[in-house]
């Protein structure tokens, strides 16, 4: 029980980058980019984002990239705070067009509704709260020049453009997230895209099942089996807050994980042949779902084996979640504060994956909000 966990552990957060990086260097396909300029359609969700949305839709206005070739479509998914009021303001805007539905339908119906309305042949997907830098989406429609790629995923930076990137908490988790998406980019395809900024070939997308969570991952996965690449260009960034609060961060992140589960039962060839990502989308998803269930292996099984190597890895194990202790008592001085931060994250992320598969078990459903 013991080496098994442990092996299954190394293997997920080590074993794999290790593979991808000997095939990044091995096998590497780089895309073969250059300037290309296609009609876009961006498509937005949102539900009751009064607060950002004409920030968001001033920011989306603005983008490097020849004006008469981007439309915006916004989707008011049943808010009720004002949304559609700001919405209106913009009908005299060519390139802005609005579809409102009065009652929630969730973010799936909303997506749904956006491509219906999208005359683009590029399809570009964002949410409310993050700021895209101006360059992004050009950077991201060079990817489509290589007619091989069939989304192109941006580069979504927890922290301020100003002071940069975040290296604490779920900003240092998101480093060491986006580290593995490269090397799968490198040498292959994306398993999911950045949910904030990702684009897609029109002629590749069909409706989303009802509740669908993770469409960031959905959508990427059916482009890969109709034999297109999904890649992801670092040059193509958009800015969000590292820390939405330690509540918001933990429904979100078991919201996630939760849809990951979906993902099995919404598209069970995910699991089979047809699947050409299958190893990829085991060792870089499913496995990290398993984790909580190891780390409990190993934590118990240690207890109880006799000999040296067991002891050590025992107290290695209590020292390491000890740590998350000294993080919640905010501990902010020298290099323990650091190794205490990520110990909490670290914690935090297999809490919530643990979380995910008991509502899972139970069906208990996430509901989609802002």
């Amino acid at each position: 029980m013991f080496w098994s966990a442990a092996a299954m552990i190394a293997y997920t957060y080590f074993g794999y980058p290790a593979w991808l990086w000997l095939r990044s260097r091995w096998h590497p396909r780089p895309v073969q980019a250059g300037p290309c300029t296609p009609l876009v359609s961006i498509v937005m969700v949102v539900r009751n984002e009064a607060k950002v949305l004409e920030v968001k839709l001033r920011n989306l206005l603005g983008l490097n990239y020849p004006p008469k070739l981007c439309e915006i479509v916004i989707v008011s998914d049943g808010s009720t705070d004002g949304s559609a009021e700001i919405l209106s303001a913009y009908q005299q805007n060519t390139r802005v067009r609005t579809v409102v539905h009065p009652d929630p339908a969730g973010k799936a119906a909303g997506l749904n509704a956006g491509m219906a309305a999208a005359g683009g042949e590029i399809v570009l997907f964002t949410d409310a709260r993050q700021t895209v830098e101006p360059d992004a989406l050009r950077f991201l429609m060079e990817n489509f020049a290589d007619a091989k790629v069939g989304c192109a995923s941006g580069e979504l930076v927890l922290g301020d453009r100003e002071s940069g990137e975040s290296a604490v908490g779920m900003g240092l988790y998101w480093r060491i997230e986006k580290s593995v998406r490269q090397l799968e980019s490198k040498s292959g395809s994306v398993v999911g895209a950045t949910g904030a900024l990702y684009a897609v070939r029109r002629n590749l997308l069909s409706p989303l099942p009802q509740e669908t969570i993770l469409d960031d991952v959905y959508i990427p996965m059916q482009v890969s089996q109709q034999g297109f690449r999904v890649v992801l260009d670092g040059r193509a960034r958009a800015w969000d807050v590292p820390d939405q609060g330690r509540d918001r961060e933990f429904s979100r992140k078991v919201r996630t994980l939760g849809g990951n589960y979906q993902l099995l039962q919404l598209a069970p060839w995910l699991l089979s042949s047809r699947n050409p990502l299958r190893f990829e989308f085991i060792s870089h998803k499913l496995l990290r779902l398993l984790i909580p269930l190891a780390l409990a292996a190993a934590l118990v099984s240690s207890a109880f084996l006799n000999g040296p190597i067991y002891r050590i890895a025992l107290a290695l194990q209590l020292a390491f979640y000890g740590l998350s202790l000294i993080a919640l008592m905010e501990w902010k001085r020298g290099p323990i504060a650091r190794l205490a931060d990520a110990s909490l994250t670290f914690v935090v992320l297999n809490t919530a994956a643990l979380v995910a598969l008991a509502n899972f078990v139970t069906g208990r459903k996430a509901a989609w909000g802002r």
